[in-house]
């Protein structure tokens, strides 16, 4: 005789850090960030789902950003009270629920009809930051006028045309976008042969929202042949002493993955730095991103943010990057998943499952708070086998 089928309660954990047990909506039935991946890849068209997924060349960069997280061994620990935990941080002085924050990615309205302004809702609701991609399909005043004077974070390419930038600078920091991030590591655009093999280009109705004045607005002759053409190959760190004096705003470096190039982001007056690979889709070959952050994170030695971005797919991950010194990480396919999936509740969705599971791996290695988060968690043969 067949037993009837067992409830499955799915445990989250909502803005409070508290457990709790929630069945509220469809994206409930996601368990894993990897199922909400399969669902996309089954309701985007092919060249926007691989446009997405895929990174340069072979891909080993794009395979390793997420394999080398499994290589690394957490260290449970017994018998310590870990009744509350919490994952509540602050960034620049910003009351943070969670050190998940959301990392710039173009053309979001590809995966969604609402794009940037359901991640930002979703983003606004769970109590943490989205970064807006200078090539957003939704426009810088959009999203400030749905975001109630707060819209998070701003990524900038820095133009050979150094007044397009300078004037992006300009209108962010007028609608209270709280920082910049400016994107250091796409002189040129890596070799994604998918992109190629679907000559790849901007859906029909969907524009670069950012530069309609400017006949940016569009990539008609695809994307390796925009950024070509519009992006600097010639910026230095010079240039990052030249952001600095247009604008009053943190300024963070992404695309550090080189302990020299922190030490020269530190030299020239970077307000923070993101240690990241652009999801595997520059250099092939590169390491993954939590494999440099130690090395990275010795040179920073806390004097300003450090924050990883690559390869996040499971709370386990995050507290990876933690323990190996980032005060944060940047989510970028995860949260796109999401989007796709079930707009502003599929983000919620993705944020929920990689906190609720952040949140239990804390409290398996007796962390009752981000701040105690140390090295020390991480197994190390030659480390224990002298206690």
């Amino acid at each position: 005789m067949n037993s009837a089928p067992a409830k499955i309660i799915n445990t989250t954990i909502d803005k409070s850090n508290q457990f709790t047990n929630k069945a509220t909506n469809p994206m409930d039935a996601f368990v894993t960030v990897a199922e909400m991946k399969e669902e996309a890849r089954k309701k985007l068209p092919k060249m926007v789902y691989d446009y997405y997924a895929s990174g340069s060349n072979d891909q080993s960069t794009l395979a390793e950003n997420e394999n080398a997280f499994t290589r690394i061994k957490l260290v449970p620990r017994s018998l310590v009270n870990v009744s509350k935990v919490s994952t509540k941080t602050k960034i620049y002085g910003q009351d943070l629920s969670t050190p998940i924050m959301i990392a710039p990615w173009a053309m979001q309205r590809m995966a969604h009809p609402n794009g940037e302004l359901d991640t930002l809702e979703a983003a606004k609701e769970f109590g943490t930051i989205m970064t807006l991609s200078s090539l957003s399909t939704t426009s810088v005043e959009d999203v400030s006028k749905h975001s109630n004077g707060n819209p998070g974070w701003f990524q900038l390419y820095v133009f050979k045309d150094r007044k397009v930038s300078e004037d992006l600078v300009k209108r962010v920091e007028k609608l209270g976008y709280k920082a910049l991030v400016v994107t250091v590591d796409t002189p040129f655009l890596g070799k994604r042969d998918a992109d190629y093999k679907n000559q790849f280009k901007l859906p029909n109705g969907l524009f670069l929202k950012n530069f309609e004045h400017l006949l940016l607005s569009n990539l008609e002759g695809g994307l390796n042949q925009y950024m070509a053409t519009m992006i600097d190959p010639g910026l230095t760190w010079k240039d990052l002493e030249w952001l600095r004096s247009i604008t009053t705003l943190p300024v963070l470096v992404k695309g550090v993955m080189c302990p020299q190039d922190a030490a020269e982001a530190l030299k020239h007056g970077a307000d923070g730095i993101i240690v990241s690979n652009h999801g595997g889709r520059q250099l092939d070959t590169s390491p993954s991103t939590i494999e440099v952050l130690p090395a990275i994170s010795k040179v920073v030695q806390g004097k300003i943010p450090l924050i990883l971005d690559g390869g996040i797919r499971r709370g386990t991950d995050i507290l990876k990057a933690l323990a190996f010194g980032a005060n944060a990480v940047l989510i970028g396919r995860p949260v796109i998943w999401g989007l796709s999936c079930g707009g502003k509740d599929g983000v919620l969705r993705v944020l929920n499952l990689l906190n609720s599971e952040l949140q239990l791996s804390m409290a398996f290695t007796g962390m009752n708070s981000i701040h105690e988060i140390t090295e020390n968690i991480i197994w190390d043969q030659n480390k224990y086998i002298k206690l």
